[in-house]
């Protein structure tokens, strides 16, 4: 959401929209309307170029032909030009082709929170810790184990960019966005990460992406999309590995950062266009070799819509070797196990019988928009298709990746 190391303030905006639109068209309307509107040097685009200003956080609802939500903006900028910059914010009327109606709602000042925080937990060692005469030995050795971790923090190129302190010497990287990812992942042992730290990939990230096998693991929200879809562009990407929706890499657990890992996808299977965008000529992904399913088997009748109960390939990449040319479909539970498997054909009428959290599915048919709506309605986090015909639009949530 922001950085706490700069962030002094954290705008909230109520939005109303009479009509519906998506998060790009809101950010879009921010940037175009506000611009040119307060002079060079309260732009919106260079303070957030300048780090200044934080991600713009839509978060929107359309119900019965209205979109509501709410706008959070985070601020380095002081008080008055904080303030400023909140009140040219208001005057968006329009996003897109429907009329909108923006209002602060408050400026939070991130350090007087802080200070509350910080005031409720020496409430609590007071009371807790100092009823036994000592602090928790446990809290200080954590303190002095992230001190160290930190220490060993590099930075790598012109740039400055942090990095673990095994980048150079290893044969393969990961790239996360900033340096709290970092961190994190030092604490579970993982010393070969560097920080793309922002959408514009430095030199350093590109030149070892050449030379090494690179993996991202990116944040699961709007920001990390981004990040991924410049890194695929400039830089060669060998993986792609995903967060959690909703969460960052600097939050997740060793069991989360293990099993992304473990999970990650080719890059040339990645679908990667703007959401109005037709998927034409795209990328494949193409299983190994030792996991391959031959050509033409599963080709006749196949069997009827059943429960799993059989075992199953335990990663992404496994079902789609698996599933290829088989003319079936599998909806997988967030650990990959199969939730149901049924004909490619029926995947309409699966979907009526779908119980428990589905994580995805994989099916060996192409996927028109009829059915990927009908898909996006059930809160996928991915589909993975032989091929994608006739897509207008696709749910910003979904990823969409190619098993040829």
């Amino acid at each position: 959401m922001y950085s706490p190391d700069t962030t002094k303030y954290l705008i909230h905006l109520i939005l109303q929209i009479e009509g519906v639109v998506d998060k790009p068209d809101v950010v879009g309307a921010i940037f175009g309307q506000t611009e040119g509107l307060l002079g060079e040097d309260l732009d919106l685009r260079d303070l957030q170029r300048t780090g200044r200003v934080g991600r713009i956080d839509v978060q929107i609802t359309t119900k019965r032909g209205e979109t509501k939500g709410g706008i959070l903006i985070s601020s380095s900028l002081d008080r008055a030009e904080t303030a400023l910059l909140a009140s040219s914010l208001e005057t968006i009327d329009r996003v897109g082709p429907c009329t909108a109606h923006v209002m602060v709602d408050r400026i939070e000042d991130i350090r007087v929170t802080k200070r509350r925080k910080i005031v409720e937990r020496a409430k609590e060692l007071l009371l807790e810790d100092f009823d036994e005469g000592s602090i928790n030995s446990d809290e200080l050795l954590d303190e002095v184990r992230e001190a160290i971790r930190i220490e060993k923090l590099e930075y790598l190129g012109e740039e400055k960019v942090h990095a673990g302190p095994n980048v150079m010497d290893s044969d393969a990287i990961i790239i996360v966005e900033g340096r709290a990812d970092i961190v994190n992942l030092l604490r579970y042992g993982i010393k070969n990460a560097v920080a793309v730290e922002g959408t514009h990939v430095p030199r350093i990230i590109i030149d070892l992406c050449s030379q090494k096998t690179a993996t991202t693991l990116l944040d699961g929200d709007r920001g990390g999309e981004l990040i991924l879809r410049e890194l695929l562009q400039v830089a060669e990407i060998d993986f792609v590995a995903y967060s959690p929706r909703g969460k960052s890499v600097e939050e997740m657990s060793r069991k989360e950062i293990v099993k992304a890992l473990r999970n990650k996808v080719p890059a040339v299977g990645i679908i990667d266009h703007s959401p109005t965008e037709k998927i034409e000529r795209l990328p494949t992904y193409t299983p190994p070799a030792e996991v391959q399913v031959p050509a033409g088997a599963g080709d006749g009748e196949q069997p009827p819509r059943r429960e799993w109960r059989s075992k199953s390939p335990s990663t992404l990449g496994e079902h789609m070797a698996d599933v290829r040319d088989k003319k079936i479909a599998r909806f997988l539970s967030p650990d990959y196990t199969v939730l149901l498997e049924s004909n490619a054909t029926d995947v309409e009428g699966a979907l009526q019988n779908l119980n428990g959290d589905v994580e995805g599915v994989v099916v060996d048919r192409v996927i028109d928009q009829k059915l990927l709506d009908q898909l996006g309605g059930k809160d996928l986090e991915f589909v993975a298709a032989r091929d994608f015909k006739g897509i207008i639009k696709r749910p910003l949530s979904i990823r969409l990746i190619k098993i040829g």
